[in-house]
Order: C-alpha cells, then structure tokens, then sequence
C-alpha cells in the first residue's frame, strides 16, 4: 500500500511547485508559465546583469533544487518528474530565460539523463548566442572503482559556492572554476535503514529490520554493501572512516549533515552529536545541518558530505541567502554548559506526636493496603488492573514512617506537604502525582493560614486542573469532591456517608471521560465502581469511625 499523500499523479509535481512558492519566506520565487509539462522555479528579483546558475534534476529532493533558488545561490532550478531528469527543451527554456550577456553556469548531478539533457540544451543555448557552461558533481564515494560516482547531498554546496561567486560579479569561468573546485573537493556518503516510498507504491522490503544500507542511491538504487548494524555511533564512525581518506588529512573541514527524509529531528540530533565525538571532531570548522537539504522523499536515513576549506569556500558558505532550504552554516565545537546548583524540593519537617491525627493516618493507611486486591480486580474490568497496588504501595511508605515515628502529626501544614512529597516518590504513575498535588497544595494552603476543610477544596480544585478530571468524568473526584463538600460544612461522618454516594455514582455512568477508563466501552464500565472512588470512600469511611 502507497504510504504517500498526493490527489493526481499527473498534477503531483505542479502542485507542490506552486506550494513551495507560496511558502517561500522571501516571496521572491516564481514559476515561468510556459507549458504545464515545463517547470522552472526562477528568482523574481533577477535582472541578469550577473552569471546565472541552474541546477535541477528529479523531483523528490526537495528542497533541492527549487528550495535554493534565491539571492546568493540559484538564479532557476529546473524540476523534472520524480527521480527523472526534466526534459531537454525545459532546461532549455530555463537557461534562455534567465541567462544575459554574462552566461550561465549549469550545476548538474553525475547522473545520466541529467549529464545528457541539461548537455543537450547548453548546447542549443549556444546556438541562441548565450555562454553556458556546466560543472558536473560527483561527490559520492560509496562505490570505490566506479569511474561515474553519483552526485548527491554534496551538490549543495556547490550550489552554494556557485551562487557566492556569481553574486559577486565574478565572470562566467570564474564561477564555473570555483565550483569545479569545490565539486571536485567534496566527498559524501550515505546510510538508510529503509529506502522510500514513491506515490502509487510501497516498501519493497529490501532493507531487513535490524539492518542498514550503505551507499544507496538518492533515488532508492540498492547501495553498496549491507551492514548488521543500527547503532547511531557505529555507523556515523563507519562513515568517517570511509570517507576520511578522500580529503586531505590535516584539511579543516565543513560538514554537511543530510537528511535524506524519513529520520526524526531527534535521530538528526543525536547524529550530529555522535559527529562531534568522532575522529573528525578537532578537524570540524563548520556543521551545516542536520536538515534535509538534498533528500530523497521519505528515505529514512542521513549522509555526511565532507568539504575541506579555503578562504574562499568559507567565505562562500556563511555569506547570506535568500532562499527557502539552505541552512547557515553554524561553527562547530563543545557542548555549552552552564554549572547550576541541584534544586531539591524536600520537606524539612520535626516529627512529632499527636495521637487524634496518628490514628487519622492509621486508619487510612491500613484500609489501602487492605483494599489492595479488591481495587485491583476492580481496576482489571475497567483499566489496567493496578489502581490498589499503586495506594497500596503509598500506604506502606506512609504507614512505615508513622511506625517509626517519622511523621510531624501536630503540624498539618508540614504533614500534608511531607505525604504529598512521598507520595509522588513512591506511588508512581499519574495517580502518585495527582495525590502528591493533593496534599502539595493543601500543605501549602494550611501553611498560609487556611482551615483544613479549606485547603482540602485547594488541593482538590489543583488535582482537577492538573489532572483534567471534573464531576462525572468516572474518577476518584466524584466521591472526593462530595466528600470534601460534606466536610466543609459538617464533619467526617457526613463526608464518609456522600464519599460512598459519589463511588456509587460512578456505577451508572456509561462513560470515563478521564484516566485509563476513558478507553474502555460502555458494556466493561456498567454496574463497575470507579476503583479510586471506591479508595477514597473506604477511607473516609474508616476515618469516620
């Protein structure tokens, strides 16, 4: 099955032309509208009072080459099919656009249908009197005896270079030498765990899980060798290790990081570290990246483009641009760390005796840890069947502290505080949290001077803000709201007897709209007590004796 958003096939490449140019941050991007089948992106703000640069190729690399075209790089990309070269007569209908008495320099990938069209039309370019020439790149070094190594993530920077030196005034053989140079200097090397997916097909397979491929093509073409391995450091070393012999060995370098599509921004991320731990790390002067810069539709993998450095191409590469996809350069060098003191939030609290609160909390802790089974079981029908371990588990530590007479029972404010603080510690999971932000804020609220009744409807309104959960949501709140409720205006026995009415209530209602519950169906929840309503009333009720 297709794994690929499109409408019309026929309209693909026309459609996401236009959308590019309408996201364009410059808004200085247009189509030519010669034909439907020709498609040029070329710069609005061109004048051609300078040599022009043209690259382009298959779609499916976006951004390249479209995504370079601005100020400081492309003059026009000319966009073929996908993974096909466009046609002689539209690289022709580019370079007599866009090319004035200075000439035109054409940046083309050592591809065989890219060398022999974009050729084919400087060469009828020349018969319209217009000066053309072309540097072909072929950056990468997958293959060590091929005599045509492709050209793929390392043609942006030839790209970049180009469009520097054009913008600078220089004339047509001095752009053409300064990015045969730079074509000639850079070396790439690629690496996927699965190839892409093109419109109208699916995965072939040939990639199995638990391996890579190194060396494949931009345009999915099996690579050079299969490797048993997806560990991020093995394989960025692996590339360094091919790829350092084919530049100078005290050479400073600039990086490219190339997605080629399908990584995550977080394996990019953890890439460009494993890079800088490499042994290429004190020869880096600049990363450019990680982004997709010459992808190869959703491929997921990455390659490593190897540039080594003049003045010149460093002064090329961090000049500024006015385009869609090229990413400045950034240098390269440590981690940046600033030293700060570990805040830890523990409760200080004297412990203390007050035998009211001591059988308080004994009464609550050891009708948890009783209930343990029965919430389970009931928590099996409707959740994930550890609501009466996870209170149980808080109890115990609570329950243990109280033995060893570790608790601050005349001091309320300090009491809350300190269960809230265990409880997130000990109970896990979002119900630990919710209860520690019970007792949190309740502590916090005795400490400024409120009732007990009081700051128990504060920690209940900031578990209801955290949590989400509200009245009738099928949670612990609907027998603790009524319960506090009670409280307030009475005293324990009222608050234990409409804590039992609320986890009663829950029994009929047909939908959780909060917690695990939320995703379970009518027919499990119906006649089924919310388990933490069922807690919550047990306690109040064993309390209230």
């Amino acid at each position: 099955m297709s794994r690929f958003f499109f409408d019309d096939r026929k309209h693909l490449i026309n459609d996401a032309v236009d959308g590019l140019i309408l996201a364009a941050r410059h808004q200085n991007l247009t189509r030519l509208d010669i034909d439907p089948a020709i498609r040029v992106v070329a710069r609005r703000d061109w004048d051609k009072s300078k040599v022009a640069v043209i690259s382009g190729g298959g779609s499916g690399h976006e951004p390249a080459h479209a995504g370079f075209v601005g100020k400081g790089m492309l003059t026009a990309a000319v966009c073929g099919d996908l993974f096909a070269s466009p046609s002689v007569e539209a690289v022709l209908n580019a370079i007599v656009a866009v090319t004035g008495d200075r000439g035109c320099l054409l940046i083309v990938k050592n591809y065989t249908g890219d060398r022999l069209n974009f050729g084919l039309a400087a060469e009828k370019a020349k018969r319209h009197g217009l000066k053309v020439e072309m540097v072909i790149v072929s950056d990468d070094v997958a293959l060590e005896d091929n005599k045509q190594p492709r050209g793929i993530a390392g043609t942006a920077l030839v790209h970049k270079i180009a469009g520097f030196a054009a913008e600078q005034g220089q004339s047509l053989s001095e752009v053409r030498a300064l990015a045969q140079q730079a074509s000639d200097a850079v070396k790439s090397l690629g690496v996927a765990l699965q190839t892409c997916n093109l419109p109208g097909s699916s995965d072939d397979g040939r990639i199995k899980p638990g391996e890579a491929e190194l060396g494949l093509g931009i345009h999915g073409e099996p690579g050079a060798s299969t490797i048993h391995t997806q560990n991020s450091r093995d394989i960025v070393n692996m590339l360094v290790e091919r790829l350092a012999p084919h530049v100078p060995a005290d050479a400073r370098l600039a990086v490219l990081i190339n997605n080629l599509g399908g990584a995550s921004t977080l394996e990019m991320s953890l890439l460009t570290r494993e890079l800088s731990r490499s042994a290429l790390k004190d020869r880096i002067d600049w990363l450019i990246g990680p982004a997709p810069l010459v992808s190869a539709l959703d491929m997921k993998g990455f390659s490593l483009s190897l540039l080594p450095l003049n003045d010149t191409f460093e002064q090329a590469l961090t000049a500024p641009v006015e385009t869609a996809g090229w990413l400045p350069p950034v240098p390269s060098g440590e981690v940046h760390t600033q030293p700060h003191p570990l805040v830890r939030d523990s409760v200080e609290a004297a412990p203390s005796e007050e035998p009211h609160v001591r059988a308080l909390v004994e009464k609550a802790t050891s009708t948890l840890i009783a209930l343990e089974a029965r919430l389970n079981a009931l928590d099996a029908k409707v959740g994930d069947g550890d609501t009466g371990s996870t209170f149980a588990e808080g109890a115990r530590d609570i329950a243990q502290k109280l033995a060893q007479h570790q608790l601050p029972l005349n001091d309320a404010a300090a009491l809350l505080q300190l269960i809230g603080e265990r409880l997130a510690t000990v109970m896990g999971g979002s119900s630990g949290v919710l209860m520690s932000i019970f007792f949190t804020a309740a502590g916090q609220k005795v400490a400024e001077g409120a009732s007990l009744p009081d700051a128990l409807q504060v920690g209940l309104a900031q578990m209801k803000h955290y949590g989400g959960a509200a009245p009738g949501d099928r949670t612990l709140i609907d027998a603790l709201q009524p319960a506090l409720d009670a409280l307030q205006q009475r005293d324990l026995a009222a608050a234990a007897q409409a804590a039992e009415q609320g986890a009663q209530a829950t029994a009929q209602m047909g939908k959780a709209r909060a917690g695990r519950s939320s995703y379970v169906g009518r027919d499990n929840l119906e006649g089924v007590e919310d388990p933490g309503a069922v807690a919550v009333a047990e306690v109040f009720k064993a309390m209230s004796v």
